[in-house]
């Protein structure tokens, strides 16, 4: 079995049952247990567990509550969703985040010709009278303070589509340009929805950097844009140009 999907269900069994013990997670996954305690060390260096004697344990990470974080920086929101929407041609499928960012960019969608596809409650609300855009909702778990779905339907859902570009929501960003991530649970959701798409754009604004989140998400390598509003942050956005990826200040 490949590691990334070890990996996955790994993670699958420890949101599942809680703290659970080596032989335990060898005996569900199907791997030896010194191959899983390879696996938890290197889950735990990414942020997605937490070792505990003779296993390992799921982090529950706090997120605001949806409703506290579409109040706070709201012009600068505005501006990347005009930019972002500016960017989407008629015809193309699109991936929303959540985050109430990405809820902004589905408001400047309306009347266009095209697929969206979400996980984010507050964009399918938002586009659900839209007959011009077709609107796929995925599968999974309800956060319902969060106004999300995630787990392992909703990283099911995303291996199955394919779409054109992907505008992706970030608790916080390094200096050295990896991207972070608040909510472990909200990590394979959004790593799912780069591996599905073909350009990948990244809505972090001023607050992001060098924001917060204890889960990496992707490295620089993994982007293609970076959409942030005046002013950046020098270090991290020259690390992303280093790293080839287009840093748009607006």
């Amino acid at each position: 079995m490949l590691s990334d999907r070890r990996h996955q269900l790994i993670l699958r069994v420890l949101r599942a049952d809680g703290p659970t013990r080596v032989a335990a997670l060898a005996e569900k996954v199907g791997a030896s247990q010194a191959t899983i305690r390879r696996d938890l060390a290197q889950l735990e260096d990414e942020g997605l567990l937490k070792r505990v004697y003779g296993g390992a344990a799921p982090i529950v990470g706090e997120d605001d509550p949806f409703a506290d974080v579409a109040a706070v920086r709201v012009e600068a929101k505005d501006a990347l969703a005009l930019w972002c929407a500016e960017l989407v041609q008629d015809g193309e499928t699109v991936l929303l985040d959540i985050g109430t960012t990405a809820q902004r960019v589905a408001r400047r969608l309306h009347g266009r010709s095209l697929t969206v596809i979400t996980s984010n409650l507050a964009v399918y609300e938002e586009l659900q009278d839209d007959k011009d855009i077709q609107l796929v909702l995925l599968g999974g778990v309800v956060r319902r303070d969060y106004r999300s779905l995630v787990g392992f339907l909703t990283e099911d859902n995303l291996r199955q589509i394919h779409a054109d570009r992907l505008f992706l929501g970030t608790s916080g960003i390094r200096p050295d340009g990896q991207v972070l991530d608040t909510t472990a649970v909200e990590v394979p959701v959004k790593r799912a929805m780069i591996a599905a798409s073909a350009h990948v754009v990244l809505m972090a604004d001023a607050g992001k950097f060098p924001g917060t989140g204890m889960a990496r998400v992707c490295g620089p390598e993994d982007l293609d844009v970076v959409v942030t509003n005046v002013p950046g942050d020098d270090m991290t956005c020259g690390r992303l140009r280093e790293a080839g990826v287009e840093v748009v200040e607006v």
